[in-house]
């Protein structure tokens, strides 16, 4: 094991370290807000880059942030959280046909359609923001849970579908577990903010499909899936880098799923043995996802994707696994006691540092190729906080409470 104090879970040193990452992401990300409300993509210096105009998602994940922010006393997050709102109450809204535009696009122009995607971040921010205690939150949560049971979630599989066109009249037969990933993160965020098990009840549901899914396919999750949830394997077979929802098994998706899981499960039951199974599969799930694509390729970090034998299909390496896996290995530590975790989670902080944390402009590199060097053909610049933020506070709260409510929680 990596003996750096650094990079040692349950170190002062570690502990110091994450927390000065906590507070300077905060910091870099300071400047998200779009004139009109709502969050723009930043760009590898915290600036605005206006040709990805004003997105829900980045909206929804860095207004969820700076709410966290404001329990943790940060200066000015308050009114940064109300700029999240102002965007997702306003410009991002369909006052027309109800839920919310994916973007508002560089010419002021909505994108079109429905996307299960950035709903589940509108519930995430407004949850989050409910616990801030930010005016209009408990409303706009309302909104968005209504508007998710009508359209996105059903009731009859246990899933949330995943694309409408603008008016919610055409579903798309594409279904997809990112979204559904997402979701179940948004519903134990509800469930712990509000005290509505019904939502928690929800997660489980989902959980239970991927964990028989992925107990069927060698512990790598299909992600992609025709409109009777039959597993479509070759999906985006001709665009294997696609931001989300690329071609093959992802294994930092694995990895995510895996934390995901053990929190639902500590949230649901009161015994051990019920809670066993759970944290069974999620070891199997990080077990497969490390073993496919760790050090893949001969170089140092964790492929984006891979084939369903294993092999790497795309080997950069993008931010946001590092910061699951840190994440993961963290709970997995704490829940088994295993030192094998303490390991992964040493080994994934000590990259971060070294690949990843831009030392001299602040936040994270979000992609880089398997030699380590930045690229941005799939995430230019620095989009948003929120997997390199989280990444600085899960691995030291409690593994069964949702970030922000956890936070809340140890005021």
């Amino acid at each position: 094991m990596n003996k750096n104090p650094r990079y040692e879970l349950g170190s002062e040193a570690n502990r110091i370290f994450m927390a000065s990452e906590t507070y300077e992401l905060l910091d870099f990300g300071r400047g998200f807000p779009a004139a009109q409300g709502g969050s723009g993509w930043l760009d590898d210096k915290g600036g605005i880059d206006p040709s990805h105009g004003i997105q829900t998602w980045i909206t929804g994940r860095m207004t969820h942030v700076y709410a966290i922010g404001s329990l943790l006393g940060y200066p000015g997050a308050e009114d940064l959280v109300d700029a999240g709102l102002r965007g997702l109450t306003g410009i991002l809204h369909d006052d027309d046909n109800g839920g919310w535009h994916p973007s508002i696009q560089a010419d002021g122009s909505p994108e079109p359609d429905k996307v299960c995607y950035s709903h589940a971040f509108v519930i995430l921010a407004a949850s989050s923001a409910l616990l801030a205690g930010r005016p209009g939150a408990r409303k706009l949560l309302n909104e968005a849970l209504d508007t998710f049971n009508r359209y996105f979630w059903d009731e009859e599989t246990g899933l949330a579908v995943d694309t409408w066109n603008t008016d919610f009249s055409r579903l798309d037969p594409y279904r997809g577990l990112n979204a559904n990933m997402h979701t179940t993160e948004a519903f134990l965020a509800v469930a712990d903010a509000t005290g509505d098990n019904t939502y928690r009840q929800r997660a489980g549901r989902i959980i239970d499909h991927v964990i028989e899914w992925a107990k069927g396919n060698n512990w790598r999750i299909p992600e992609h899936f025709t409109s009777q949830w039959a597993p479509d394997l070759e999906y985006n077979e001709d665009r294997k880098d696609d931001q989300f929802k690329p071609y093959g098994a992802t294994p930092g998706h694995g990895i995510e799923w895996a934390r995901l899981i053990v929190q639902w499960a500590l949230s649901t039951f009161a015994n051990k043995a019920a809670i066993q199974p759970y944290v069974d599969a999620a070891e199997h799930l990080f077990g497969q996802a490390v073993a496919d694509g760790w050090n893949a390729g001969g170089t140092t970090g964790l492929a984006y994707t891979t084939d369903w034998e294993g092999r790497p299909v795309v080997t950069d390496r993008m931010h946001w696994t590092l910061a699951e896996g840190i994440n993961t290995a963290a709970t997995l530590a704490e829940v088994t006691g295993k030192e094998e975790y303490r390991t992964w989670y040493a080994d994934f902080v000590q990259y971060t540092d070294q690949y990843l944390i831009d030392h001299d402009g602040g936040s994270w590199f979000h992609q880089l190729n398997q030699d380590n060097k930045v690229i941005d053909t799939v995430w230019p610049g620095k989009s948003d906080l929120y997997h390199a933020f989280q990444s600085t506070l899960i691995p030291f709260n409690d593994p069964a409470v949702s970030i922000c409510t956890a936070i809340r929680n140890a005021k």
